[in-house]
């Protein structure tokens, strides 16, 4: 039997420093649990472009399409941003998501014990976070058309369009309600039904859906009342299911909830392929962060979350995905921290490979 396939795209910035710490877990559950991977790497983002001219070759969109899982780094930094919107990092990344049809982006915000101090919010308000928001990722006003900028009456107009069909609404809440029945049993659905055909839809569509979970708990929701609710009582919620830009906005809104950009992972998952795996991409939430690019300073604890990720939904490994996030868990409970996790008592942070090695320690002592 074949190794499970893995095409890792490190990207920019810290993308590359971040994903070194992945590949040495890799290495280990190879090494340890005979858990063996058949992994291939290739170039995204900006790094794709300075190659091939473009932010994703035609050749690694053909790979992506045929491995059972992309990890993927990070794209962009300041070099780029004068290119044309058309071959900027971010398109490649959007490229992925759109070709493989990764229509489910799946954004836990959990808030681990040792961390509940480094929140914005109380501690009894972010203390036992364990949210998990379900974003509908291929459609939307990102990708509607008409758009683009035209002159009309000798002035510039900016156009785009917020389209989403009755399909595209339905199979992401099935992910949603898919989801909560492996938690906590609730899904509130976020949209702007008030002002928004296309939300009066999105609502219409879920509760639909919802008729076939009917131990599912619904709830509906503005998008603006649920940035609001997200900081006055964020343990209210168990899954969020909303659309491309409201999720966007609201899962960045969530992660900042438990303090740290740099601890927080993604799966972006479409429809299940010949072997029954859906097709998925893995990335952490963060960005490439040029200002600390080279330093060794990068958090890969969001990086190597991802993977746990797809230990998870990819792999159908739940029980070394929990290994994973319980060494995670540990070096954080006994004080380890890079330098975006430093608290007021100060300290030395770790670099990001010291993170890498005291979590691999970690690994070793769950044998």
């Amino acid at each position: 039997m074949s190794n499970p396939s893995l095409l890792i795209l490190a990207g920019d910035g810290i993308g590359p420093e971040v994903m070194a710490e992945v590949k040495r877990i890799i290495g280990w559950f190879g090494d340890k649990r005979d858990l063996s991977f058949d992994v291939s790497e290739d170039l995204v983002g900006g790094a794709a472009y300075d190659a091939h001219g473009v932010p994703l070759h035609d050749d690694t969109m053909a790979k992506a399409q045929e491995v059972d899982a992309v990890l993927l780094g990070a794209v962009g930094g300041p070099k780029y941003d004068n290119l044309d919107f058309s071959v900027k990092p971010e398109r490649g990344l959007l490229r992925l998501r759109k070709e493989m049809d990764l229509f489910a982006n799946l954004r836990p915000a959990q808030c681990f014990d040792a961390l509940a101090d480094f929140s914005s919010l109380k501690k009894e308000l972010i203390a036992g976070l364990d949210i998990m928001i379900v974003r509908e990722l291929t459609s939307g006003v990102y990708f509607g058309e008409p758009r683009g900028i035209h002159i009309e009456d000798n002035m510039r107009v900016g156009v785009n369009t917020q389209r989403y069909t009755e399909a595209e609404i339905e199979r992401g809440a099935r992910a949603a309600f898919d989801l909560a029945m492996k938690r906590d049993k609730r899904v509130c659905s976020m949209e702007k039904a008030n002002v928004m055909e296309s939300g009066i839809l999105w609502r219409d569509v879920v509760t639909e859906v919802h008729a076939d979970y009917p131990e599912v708990e619904l709830s509906h929701m503005y998008a603006d009342n649920g940035a609001m609710q997200l900081v006055r009582a964020p343990k209210q919620f168990d899954v969020i299911y909303t659309d491309n830009l409201f999720g966007d906005i609201l899962s960045d809104c969530a992660a900042m909830l438990t303090g740290s950009l740099g601890m927080l992972p993604s799966a972006s998952l479409g429809l299940p392929m010949a072997n029954g795996r859906p097709k998925a991409m893995y990335e952490p939430v963060h960005g490439s962060a040029p200002d600390i690019t080279g330093q060794g300073k990068a958090n890969p604890i969001a990086c190597i979350l991802s993977f746990a990720m797809a230990l998870r939904y990819s792999f159908d490994e739940g029980a070394e995905a929990d290994r994973l996030e319980g060494a995670i868990e540990k070096v954080l409970a006994d004080g380890a921290r890079t330098g975006d996790l430093m608290g007021p008592e100060g300290g030395t942070p770790l670099s990001t490979t010291q993170m890498g090695d005291v979590i691999l320690a970690a690994l070793d002592d769950s044998l």
